[in-house]
């Protein structure tokens, strides 16, 4: 290892301590939420500690033609009582989402739903979720955890799937860093499912993912452009100015119109680049964090990759520059 990445590793162990260490620090997120610099910081990301808060927020993205999927903020629950809670949020979730005429598309994690605590337990949470969205014809998205939840993730999905026949249906998430995921995805292409593609948030280690940034996306555009081709209405989930270019191409090439797929991208961040693809007639869905619980999840995704912290400082240098 020369000196360069041995630094770069210091630093970056070191800026990972921190974080994790802040995690634990709840009055900072309080003090976040009441201090006018720092509140329109954490509005930025999350769009309301409620859904009744959040509304407006949805409400305005229908509004402005961008499409939605609400993530309800919570995981790695510690009690079945927190794990059927989270459920029940959802399942609430849903009816105010019907009630409102909003996107009835949802996305969920199954540490939320106790995949950590009982499996028997999670399993009835998720399908008490999918039983009340096959009712209104809803969406829900399996989020994707770390590698060590890959197997029981897609197990699950294959499982429970079969509640939303003919009414609705339930999406995975594949992570191209993962070295697994063009077999993954060449097995889902065959079953039919909705798979979003993104390049993955967690630090893997090097025998089960890519540890190389080119090697991340290049195995991205590889899985991106078999999706394309094949897929069951894949959602790419990136915010990299070249991969989306790299789609917009090979989608124009091969002559996949815009009701074949979709970019995805987390609220509040590249907005510029939201508002671009929106303008050239591009399907847009925006990943909407709710809930009080948004202070440990936002410091975890910066903890698992430190680096996440100089991209939103670039995303936000981006959009002002392209303002």
């Amino acid at each position: 290892m020369n000196v360069r990445a041995a630094t770069s590793r210091l630093i970056e162990r070191a800026m990972r301590a921190v974080i994790l260490g802040l995690t634990h620090r709840r009055f900072i997120g309080r003090l976040a939420t009441r201090l006018p610099l720092t509140r329109s910081m954490v509005a930025r990301f999350v769009a309301g500690e409620t859904m009744d808060a959040a509304m407006p927020a949805l409400e305005r993205m229908r509004a402005a033609g961008y499409r939605t999927t609400v993530d309800i903020l919570g995981e790695s629950v510690r009690s079945a009582a927190a794990a059927r809670a989270a459920a029940n949020a959802y399942v609430a979730a849903l009816h105010s989402l019907d009630q409102a005429g909003l996107d009835l598309n949802v996305s969920l994690k199954l540490s939320q739903m106790g995949l950590l605590l009982d499996s028997a337990i999670m399993r009835e949470n998720v399908a008490r979720i999918l039983t009340a969205a096959a009712a209104s014809n809803a969406f829900v998205r399996i989020d994707m955890e770390d590698h060590t939840t890959t197997d029981a993730t897609l197990a699950v999905w294959e499982e429970l799937r079969p509640v939303m026949a003919g009414s609705g249906d339930v999406g995975v998430v594949l992570q191209a860093m993962l070295l697994r995921t063009p077999a993954d995805a060449e097995r889902l292409v065959g079953a039919g499912a909705r798979i979003r593609l993104c390049k993955g948030a967690y630090r893997e280690p090097a025998d089960v993912a890519h540890q190389a940034r080119a090697d991340v996306d290049a195995a991205y555009l590889a899985v991106m452009r078999r999706l394309l081709d094949e897929g069951h209405y894949p959602a790419l989930a990136t915010h990299d100015d070249r991969i989306v270019d790299e789609a917009i191409a090979y989608a124009r090439e091969r002559g996949i119109g815009p009701e074949r797929f979709e970019f995805q991208m987390l609220y509040g961040v590249r907005r510029d680049l939201q508002e671009r693809l929106l303008k050239e007639g591009w399907t847009v869905r925006i990943y909407v964090p709710i809930g009080s619980e948004w202070y440990p999840y936002f410091m975890r995704r910066l903890a698992e990759r430190p680096a996440n912290v100089l991209f939103l400082i670039g995303s936000l240098w981006r959009e002002r520059r392209g303002r």
